[in-house]
């Protein structure tokens, strides 16, 4: 009578070895390079390290960790701008790469400062600033992406291209949000900004034919205010308003692994 049941724990088994074998295989045969600014390099994580502040918590080290890929270029660097990607980090990516991952376009469209602008200013005064960041950012940063992206393509042509967008900072399901944090309507406002920027980044992505991964839906809840929040508020480091070690982990990890093909 156990007969049955053994024959199909059998297949079962089989069935679960055949699936996983070739995906660890074909893991361990690519060639991975990470390029960016700090939300690949891994600020706000522990372990950072250099002048470029890579760590290897960020979603980068974490996914090498866990898939062992042939081998793994960082080219990550704090502070990237789309001009730091084509000056100094497209042109280092080894020939024969077969998987990139970016960040990129955020400090183009000067949001670090917009955020802080908006921890001291008033509402009004925040949202006009949000306003002019997205003036700008439909202005210059399509072209500058555009640029970025064919540097890239140029370097690395059968290489899949993993754009990740960037998170909606704020929970904005309670009015308030500490002593040192912003008011709702601030909140709302450099949301807003954050999905103009990740709109854009989405089209020019795709428009090159790379794969754009919203990290949008995995960080939703765990917002800058949120009980369990995924990133960094403001603190006196380079920390601020980047996410956690929770951030990279659950939150751009999976967004980057569920792209990868």
């Amino acid at each position: 009578m156990t007969r049955p049941h053994l024959a199909l724990g059998c297949l079962v088994a089989l069935l679960t070895f055949g699936v996983a074998a070739p995906a660890a295989e074909a893991a361990s045969s690519v060639d991975y390079v990470a390029l960016g600014d700090s939300y690949s390099s891994g600020v706000g994580a522990p372990g950072q390290v250099g002048l470029c502040l890579r760590s290897p918590n960020g979603y980068p080290g974490q996914w090498v960790a866990k898939n062992s890929p042939k081998s793994f270029t960082n080219l990550t660097c704090s502070g990237a701008e789309t001009s730091d990607v084509l000056s100094s980090q497209a042109p280092d990516i080894p020939s024969g790469t077969d998987l990139i991952s970016i960040t990129i376009g955020g400090n183009d469209a000067g949001f670090a400062s917009t955020v802080l602008s908006c921890q001291v200013s008033s509402d009004a005064a925040c949202a006009t600033t949000v306003a002019n960041a997205e003036s700008s950012i439909g202005a210059t940063l399509g072209g500058k992406l555009d640029n970025t992206y064919a540097a890239i393509k140029a370097k690395a042509p059968r290489a899949q291209v993993v754009v990740l967008g960037y998170p909606l900072l704020f929970d904005t399901s309670s009015s308030s949000c500490g002593l040192t944090g912003m008011s709702l309507a601030k909140r709302r406002s450099l949301n807003g900004g954050a999905v103009v920027l990740d709109d854009l980044i989405k089209q020019r992505a795709q428009a090159a034919g790379f794969t754009f991964s919203d990290v949008r839906d995995e960080f939703a809840g765990h917002g800058i205010c949120a009980s369990s929040p995924y990133l960094n508020g403001l603190t006196l480091s380079q920390n601020a308003f980047h996410p956690n070690k929770n951030g990279y982990t659950y939150g751009y990890l999976p967004a980057f692994s569920g792209a990868v093909s």
